[in-house]
């Protein structure tokens, strides 16, 4: 595959929505923001009370607990404990111990937004990590450009979008979503059917995947949607199975994709004649849904327990030595995982927490990760990615079929890609 080139950065003003505006009203900070070495950090987010005159600095953790994220969302919990554990056994960032604030965004956007306040404002968190759903991260942006805070988003999004104030640790759309077309195509697929969960990123995947489709002679049969948390695909389904569709790509998020391909095999479905990529099922997820209902099936990632690098065999043997050997490792664990690691080497080359600071050292920071070796883009705050069509294998681990040549660039706004002109 051809690796796109860099392009241009793009900062989008996005709109305070009224919650989130009057809980910014109404919480106050605590403090001054003082420097690595414990100087007040004066005429910079004046707001900011993070606290770094001790020895330990606080950080947030924001996942989804409970819900019907919870599923996905605590494996990326679990991982940034593990790496927050790793640093201070290792001494720590800046000298400094990590302090760890872990909140339940319970798989509501609002309550994202709610405790991205609480955390920023009241715990006073130097960064926080988390989020999963497009949704969640839309309802937080505001919250962090207000409050000029970092959010480090560990997921595979639509793109479309860079903000100053978040770090994009997970795929965007030509690290994953072109990939995955790009390797149905190859495959001779020519009729699509997409199916997705009824909210940002499914939505806006589909228009670019529909772009794709018009520019490289495949046609969409079929674009159905349903409720996160929806159980009942029979009608979609069976209008998939009618359709005389050769591929799916599945955008389904959290717990319906279990509903969904238990439909699927029972139409009499398979792999073998209309295989599905998804996005959003990794490693974890597949225990959930019943290996014996999605063997076989593909997915698009950029990273997989069996990728084959020490620096992988050393994270999965942590996890496992931390959560028990029946645990797997996925991309969201591995890319969350990763972000703390970033964020570590980011504080560490400015010498400081603060965020401007932590901004302006960022391009070109790199990590040896799990998935291989990520280095951050300056100026759209994306991360350098390979990757990974994978398949499904019987022991419930997926293996890569297919990979890029090397690290693909960000470029989330799509402007590498002529058919991709006007979508942003």
């Amino acid at each position: 595959m051809t690796t796109a080139p860099t392009r241009a950065a793009r900062t989008r003003a996005v709109a305070l929505p009224a919650a989130a505006l009057a809980a910014a009203l109404v919480l106050t900070a605590c403090g001054a923001r003082t420097s690595a070495t414990g100087e007040a950090a004066a005429g910079t987010a004046a707001s900011s009370c993070v606290d770094t005159s001790g020895d330990t600095v606080k950080i947030g953790f924001l996942n989804s607990l409970s819900g019907t994220m919870a599923i996905s969302e605590q494996t990326v919990r679990d991982a940034l404990d593990l790496a927050a554990e790793e640093i201070n056994a290792d001494g720590g960032v800046l000298g400094k111990q990590l302090e760890v604030v872990g909140e339940d965004g319970a798989s509501e956007p609002t309550v994202f937004a709610e405790k991205a306040e609480k955390l920023i404002s009241s715990d006073c968190v130097a960064a926080v990590f988390g989020g999963w759903t497009s949704s969640s991260r839309k309802a937080m942006l505001p919250v962090f450009e207000q409050r000029d805070a970092l959010l480090f988003y560990p997921v595979q999004y639509e793109g479309l979008e860079a903000s100053p104030n978040i770090f994009y640790t997970g795929a965007t759309t030509n690290q994953q979503i072109i990939p995955g077309m790009d390797y149905l195509a190859e495959q001779g697929k020519t009729k699509v059917f997409l199916v997705g969960s009824d909210y940002v990123f499914p939505q806006t995947a589909n228009k670019i995947i529909n772009a794709y489709a018009e520019a490289n002679g495949i046609e969409i049969v079929g674009e159905e949607y349903a409720p996160l948390g929806h159980t009942d695909f029979a009608t979609i389904v069976n209008k998939l199975k009618a359709s005389g569709a050769d591929a799916v790509f599945n955008t389904l998020n959290g717990d319906s994709n279990v509903a969904f391909f238990k439909e699927y095999k029972n139409v009499g479905l398979t792999a073998q004649d209309v295989p599905v990529v998804s996005v959003s099922i990794a490693e974890e997820e597949v225990g959930g849904i019943g290996v014996e209902n999605v063997v076989g099936q593909l997915t698009a990632w950029n990273y997989y327990q069996t990728v084959e690098s020490p620096e992988n065999e050393a994270f999965v043997a942590a996890f496992k030595e931390r959560y028990g050997e029946d645990r797997p490792t996925s991309d969201p664990m591995e890319a969350a995982y990763t972000s703390l690691h970033l964020w570590k080497g980011m504080v560490e080359k400015a010498g400081s927490f603060d965020v401007a600071a932590i901004q302006e050292a960022a391009g070109g920071v790199t990590f040896d990760a799990p998935e291989g070796t990520v280095t951050v883009n300056g100026e759209n705050h994306h991360i350098a990615k390979t990757a990974y069509i994978g398949e499904i294998a019987e022991d419930g681990l997926i293996y890569p079929v297919w990979e890029s040549d090397g690290p693909i660039e960000p470029d989330p706004f799509l402007e590498g890609y002529d058919w991709a002109e006007g979508l942003s």
